[in-house]
């Protein structure tokens, strides 16, 4: 059976008609971004407090004993984004992060009056991931609570807190500059490397392969400096989860994103993950272009003698995939 014969579940109707244009891609933005949170917090659950409840580790609350433990995040997270723009690349380009949309208003012709209704979807997406890991995994993160004495109402549940939103390690002695610094360079890269590997001018990634290349661009960002602020580098990812992390009971650690305890402590974080990406976002495609994108646009014009913008990929919005 192709695919031409499924029949739609939506018939032939008027619907049909109004998904094609932005509520569709509005429709595989959410998907997307559902995706993406679903199994990256997912596996953040499962070093967290799935495998130490389930009697994997050395105790009840036994987490991050090794350099593995953070491998497993990281590959878990480059699997996640990877599947999530094979989800929903073919109908929105899969942004699944507003840095990727604000970025691509600026720098590649992506329509300015699209980037809010894109970047609702991405936090609403990622508030359903986010709901989704919590109903699947509610029992291991209670067990985990109560086995650390950290209820989740008061103020002190951090572990837990983190399988679904970021913050900062506690060398940045609450500090908000290092975070910032972070997440702009951070997200930076993750640009370069988006814009890098669907620009057929360079050398593109063939036979659909982008989506795994992008996960694995994260995987390298998480690896690299992850640790610092743990690499949201995504406005989305960051805020729906943690929206729904102060709904499902976390209290301030959620939202402003404050926390004290044991000599380690930090105040109104919420905005960092937000503010820091957009900004490394818009930085990381100018870098791209006056580095790289440039030369070769004038290359092309020399030697194929052509007039006007050289078009980055073939098709300029169905490809432009990002996290």
């Amino acid at each position: 059976m192709s695919e031409s014969d499924i029949a739609p579940l939506r018939g032939e109707g008027r619907t049909v008609g109004r998904i094609t244009g932005l509520y569709g891609e509005l429709l595989s933005e959410f998907l997307g971004t559902f995706v993406l949170i679903a199994f990256g917090d997912g596996v953040v659950a499962m070093a967290v407090a799935a495998l130490p409840g389930s009697g994997r580790t050395a105790g009840p609350t036994v987490i991050f004993q090794a350099a593995g433990d953070w491998l497993l995040i990281t590959w878990g997270w480059a699997m996640a984004v990877a599947f999530a723009v094979w989800v929903a690349g073919g109908v929105s380009g899969a942004h699944l992060n507003p840095a990727v949309t604000l970025a691509f208003a600026v720098r590649r012709r992506f329509a300015w009056p699209k980037v809010l209704p894109y970047m609702a979807a991405q936090v609403v997406g990622a508030f359903a991931g986010a709901a989704l890991v919590f109903l699947v995994y509610h029992n291991a993160i209670d067990a985990f609570n109560l086995a650390a004495k950290t209820p989740r109402s008061g103020g002190q549940a951090l572990a837990t807190y983190s399988i679904f939103a970021t913050f900062p390690s506690s060398f940045f002695h609450g500090g908000l500059a290092g975070p910032l610094i972070d997440q702009i360079v951070g997200t930076a890269f993750l640009l370069i490397f988006v814009v890098a590997v669907i620009d057929v001018r360079n050398t593109a990634v063939q036979s659909n392969l982008a989506p795994l290349a992008i996960g694995l661009a994260v995987a390298a960002i998480g690896m690299s400096y992850g640790a610092n602020a743990g690499y949201a580098i995504n406005p989305a990812r960051d805020f729906g989860p943690r929206l729904f992390a102060y709904v499902a009971g976390w209290g301030k650690v959620a939202l402003p994103g404050t926390y004290s305890h044991a000599g380690f402590a930090f105040s109104n974080y919420f905005w960092i993950p937000i503010v820091g990406p957009l900004i490394g976002g818009v930085v990381g495609v100018l870098i791209y272009d006056l580095f790289i994108g440039d030369v070769l646009h004038a290359r092309l014009k020399k030697t194929e003698d052509v007039s006007g913008p050289v078009p980055e990929s073939r098709l300029p919005e169905e490809s432009e995939s990002g996290v």
